[in-house]
């Protein structure tokens, strides 16, 4: 018996057991490809838009992932609002949760849904819920990684003489 089924009576735990029991198997191996292939094809997108403004547009690799990223987003954001994304994320999982154009997702979803709140409260507002964490999160990380670099590596900004 889990401590999570102690908290519930003897009636309470048998009909537990029997919904477990009879609840569907999931299809891991199917699901774990899904995500694969999806979030394979949304790089391979990506990857496309950069060797694009390489060969097109005359940027170097470098120089062409600020442009790749934003077009990312864009899309992203207009499959989102089409209502694309979430028919997709509902057949890959995880899958579409690449990261940029996952958290685009997130932020767009959230803007469109409270947007009759309006745009101060509604939007601005709404759209951080869900994607303020990972936001602080990144930077807290991007410092702490920054401070450990500067710890192991004082020559990376000339502070090592």
């Amino acid at each position: 018996m889990s401590s999570k089924n102690k908290k519930f009576t003897p009636v309470q735990q048998e009909y537990q057991a029997l919904a477990k029991k009879h609840e569907p198997k999931r299809p891991l191996l199917m699901n774990c490809l899904k995500a694969f292939l999806v979030g394979g094809l949304i790089c391979i997108i990506g990857q496309a838009i950069q060797e694009m403004f390489v060969h097109w547009a005359g940027f170097d690799e470098k120089k062409a992932s600020n442009p790749t990223v934003a077009v990312m987003i864009m899309l992203s954001v207009i499959l989102t609002s089409l209502g694309v994304y979430d028919k997709i994320a509902q057949w890959a999982g995880a899958g579409s949760a690449v990261p940029v154009t996952g958290f685009a997702n997130t932020m767009s979803s959230a803007a469109i849904e409270h947007r009759s709140e309006g745009l101060v409260l509604g939007v601005g507002g709404k759209m951080f819920k869900i994607s303020g964490p990972v936001i602080v999160f990144g930077v807290v990380a991007a410092f702490v990684v920054g401070i450990v670099h500067l710890i192991f590596n004082p020559d990376a900004v000339g502070g090592g003489h």
